[in-house]
């Protein structure tokens, strides 16, 4: 099991390493024009991820609200954990928390190069969710006491 979640990740970051550089804007994209390509591959890693660490493809509509306006950076911030990872397994989750908060703060930004556009504001919405749910599972799982047990 351990060598399947490790292997995943592994998978995860490669990909993750492959479509960062395939993500940076191109030398031919005006302000606006590449951004939209750039938020979906970002956004799809994050549902890849978000299965890969036990959350589903989508965050709660509960929590998009409880996120709306609130800025990506804040998001994180909130989410912090007390404590280190306690397992591998933890720590294989709170890596995939941390990936998840990296693409929502770039696909935040990329939408704010892109202000009119409800498709990327949503987008961004979904991915600041996204963290704050990944980070969430990453301090729950740390914290046997809060779910119950320990993974």
């Amino acid at each position: 099991m351990r060598f399947a979640v490790v292997f995943a990740l592994a998978v995860g970051i490669a990909a993750g390493v492959s479509i960062g550089a395939c993500v940076r804007p191109h030398e031919s994209c005006e302000p606006g024009t590449c951004a939209p390509d750039q938020i979906q591959a970002l956004w799809m890693q994050i549902r890849d991820w978000r299965v890969q660490a036990g959350l589903g493809t989508e965050p709660s509509q509960r929590t998009m609200l409880q996120i709306r306006g609130m800025s990506a950076r804040t998001v994180r911030k909130n989410a912090m954990c007390a404590t280190q990872p306690k397992s591998d397994t933890c720590d294989d989750v709170c890596g995939l928390a941390d990936a998840i908060c990296d693409n929502a703060d770039s696909i935040c930004s990329l939408a704010d190069e892109i202000p009119d556009d409800s498709w990327a504001r949503d987008k961004c919405t979904s991915a600041k969710a996204s963290c704050r749910e990944a980070k969430e599972r990453c301090c729950s799982c740390n914290d046997p006491d809060e779910d119950g047990r320990e993974d």
